[in-house]
């Protein structure tokens, strides 16, 4: 390591200790509101209580556009060597890059110029993402992917499936960081809205981003009996409510109010086929509500038999997750803690004075 690293970086910081200066940098984060940025802050909260001295570089803490097609992801603008200036002032035991955006690129340029390790998360199925939203290939954004990710000591993922998809890319150092669910919140017994009082039964509900990476025209075109309502907010959503009248669209719910709509539900329907994970999955589990969803990457990884049903017909995995047991769904919902998440994301953490070692 050059003398400059030194001294950015503490000598001390040891790779077999617990980090306590931890440098987050991210793309995603408030105001937003989607599973990335829940997840990681929700894992800077337990951190923090746990006496962890975290701090988060985001798009909020400078000049920003909103992403083309996506106005609600800000695209930040900094100057050239910003984002290092702020790590090497910092001087974190350890720097974590969670998104490949902006500011992502600017951390990962800074750390490899001063020899400095990190980490990186795969959070979204960016390849798919962007191939959806531009009509392009998505094996040309995988190469960005893995290009991005290369040098990282660690990359964390959520899922063996995602694991396993990294891993024939070419991408290998993985470390496993699941999520998790505030359990004290999203209970079986959370209140219903008023909104499913004149709803006929079974309730259908999605969460999550009304965009069109969330696949929501495969549910919402089902001829299924009862009521479909969806939660959340999104660029698609004035769209989606103008196409389906019949659907209740509630709009962005959070705490209890959320946790009602998920247990007053008689199943949760998950019609995405580009998740890492699917947070809403355990949100739903946890009040005790069954999953129906695509045998694909998330779901695959945590719905089983006693808790929902898997299919290629989402109509029929609506109807086999109808027969599930709501305790069943409860008490594989309360097997995902932040606590142990934030565990496993902690002990992937790498010692930032530790010079990378070449892929």
């Amino acid at each position: 390591m050059n003398i400059a690293t030194t001294r950015l970086f503490p000598a001390e910081a040891d790779p077999l200790r617990v980090p306590q200066r931890i440098a987050v940098v991210t793309d995603a984060w408030m105001p937003q509101m989607n599973g990335v940025v829940r997840t990681l802050s929700t894992t800077v909260r337990v951190l923090e209580d746990w006496g962890h001295d975290v701090t988060v570089i985001s798009p909020d803490q400078f000049r920003s556009m909103p992403c083309p097609t996506y106005p609600e992801i800000r695209l930040a603008f900094t100057a050239p060597g910003a984002v290092g200036r702020r790590l090497a002032a910092l001087a974190p035991d350890a720097v974590h890059i969670a998104t490949e955006g902006p500011l992502g690129f600017a951390a990962r340029r800074f750390c490899i110029s001063k020899e400095v390790a990190f980490t990186t998360a795969y959070h979204t199925q960016f390849p798919d993402y962007v191939a959806r939203r531009t009509g392009l290939p998505a094996d040309w954004f995988w190469r960005y992917i893995r290009w991005f990710h290369s040098p990282a000591r660690r990359i964390m993922v959520a899922t063996e499936s995602i694991r396993s998809e990294l891993r024939d890319r070419g991408l290998s150092r993985l470390h496993h960081w699941s999520r998790g669910v505030d359990l004290s919140c999203f209970t079986p017994d959370a209140p219903a809205p008023a909104e499913y009082a004149d709803l006929s039964r079974p309730i259908q509900l999605y969460v999550g981003r009304v965009a069109v990476e969330k696949n929501l025209d495969a549910f919402l075109t089902l001829d299924t009996p009862g009521s479909k309502v969806v939660v959340g907010d999104g660029p698609a959503l004035a769209e989606l409510a103008a196409r389906y009248p019949a659907v209740r669209f509630l709009g962005r719910r959070s705490g209890r109010e959320l946790a009602g709509c998920y247990a007053a539900a008689d199943v949760f329907v998950f019609p995405s086929r580009t998740d890492t994970f699917g947070l809403v999955l355990v949100e739903s589990l946890a009040c005790g509500t069954p999953v129906a969803a695509f045998p694909v990457a998330g779901p695959r990884d945590i719905v089983t038999a006693e808790c929902g049903a898997l299919s290629e017909s989402l109509e029929r995995a609506i109807a086999g997750a109808l027969t599930c047991s709501s305790r069943d769904c409860a008490r594989i919902g309360a097997q995902y803690s932040w606590e142990a998440a934030t565990d496993q994301f902690r002990a992937g953490l790498v010692a930032s004075g530790e010079v990378r070692a070449t892929p």
